[in-house]
């Protein structure tokens, strides 16, 4: 299979007139060659935290604060999780899965509630759709070692010592959500020795330097804190300190749309297109070990076709910037997997 256009290749995304080919799932060769396409080839994207359960109840809670909203046992999110029939989240998951699909997403990193049964769901909601999950389990090392990991609520919430020793031992990711509300629950987080953070909203100085010298990543979520009321992220300190990707986090609260989350760290957040381009593609399948998110020899052929001539991008001088800042899912030709 051959893939023409503008194709943004490596890590750097140098624009380069020509095609990706692709055998058997995997890209072989980019050449340069002059083409006639107006499309402008790029990796999917890798959304790398989600909470997909939350489709069930998408804009809920108005006005409330983010305890009320999602922490556990009792935010609205779990109180609505609960009253939800098993086939009502499966048929509502399914529903983000296949605009995830459509809008250009190749895999998720996914926070799962309800134990071996949230596992059970999200895959029964994945049959048939071309997204790949890296599910977390939660709330207990049983649901850690049924998924791919464990993703962690936070430290305020418990101590997460044992089952960060069971999933170490196991050989899985952990993630952690930490610094959202405030800095306090930072150290605890980092204490555990986590694969990554995620939000880190507030972190103090001291904070910084200790993500900077031991290498932790940090998963961003700018629109969902924005939302919340937790005000935004240091993308920009963050990026001169470690390894930071892109996640759309509640389907409650927002679309799991990784343009529109590229275009607010963008525009809000005064980042270069290509390191956001970054976060959102091989930046959160390294944080994972998933082979993608870039177009190189050796790489799973997950590729977004966008169309360069559409309405909204053409005459864009910059490609990168035009899929970062400009693109959404009405601009997506077609999606290769």
């Amino acid at each position: 299979m051959q893939i023409e256009g503008t194709v943004l290749r490596g890590r750097e995304f140098d624009p380069v007139e020509g095609r990706v080919i692709v055998e058997d799932g995997e890209i072989v060769a980019v050449e340069e060659t002059a083409t006639d396409s107006d499309a402008i080839v790029c990796p999917a994207f890798v959304n790398a935290h989600t909470h997909i359960g939350d489709s069930i109840a998408k804009e809920a809670g108005a006005g409330l604060r983010l305890d009320e909203l999602v922490a556990p046992p009792d935010g609205l999110k779990h109180r609505l999780l609960r009253a939800a029939t098993d086939a009502e989240k499966i048929a509502a998951m399914r529903r983000s899965l296949r605009f995830m699909e459509r809008s250009g997403t190749a895999a998720t990193v996914e926070f799962r509630e309800a134990g071996d049964e949230g596992d059970d769901a999200i895959r029964r909601a994945l049959d048939g759709v071309a997204v790949e999950a890296v599910v977390l389990g939660r709330e207990t090392v049983a649901a850690m070692h049924e998924a791919d990991g464990f993703g962690a609520s936070g430290a305020r919430d418990a101590d997460f010592t044992a089952e960060r020793a069971a999933t170490r031992e196991a050989g899985k990711p952990f993630g952690i959500h930490a610094g959202e509300r405030d800095s306090t629950d930072l150290s605890p987080a980092l204490d555990l020795e986590p694969t990554f953070l995620v939000h880190v909203v507030h972190p103090d100085p001291a904070h910084l330097d200790r993500i900077e010298r031991e290498g932790v990543p940090v998963v961003v979520c700018p629109r969902s804190n924005l939302v919340t009321g937790v005000g935004t992220p240091p993308i920009a300190e963050l990026l001169e300190r470690t390894t930071v990707a892109l996640g759309t986090d509640n389907v409650m609260l927002n679309s799991p749309s990784m343009f529109r989350e590229m275009e607010f760290a963008a525009k809000v957040g005064g980042i270069d297109a290509r390191d956001v381009l970054r976060m959102a593609t091989v930046n959160g399948a390294d944080l994972v070990g998933l082979n993608c998110g870039l177009i190189e020899s050796g790489r799973a052929a997950n590729l977004l076709v966008v169309d360069g001539g559409s309405d909204n991008l053409d005459g864009a001088r910059d490609p990168v910037r035009a899929v970062v800042r400009r693109a959404g899912v009405d601009d997506v030709e077609r999606i290769v997997r």
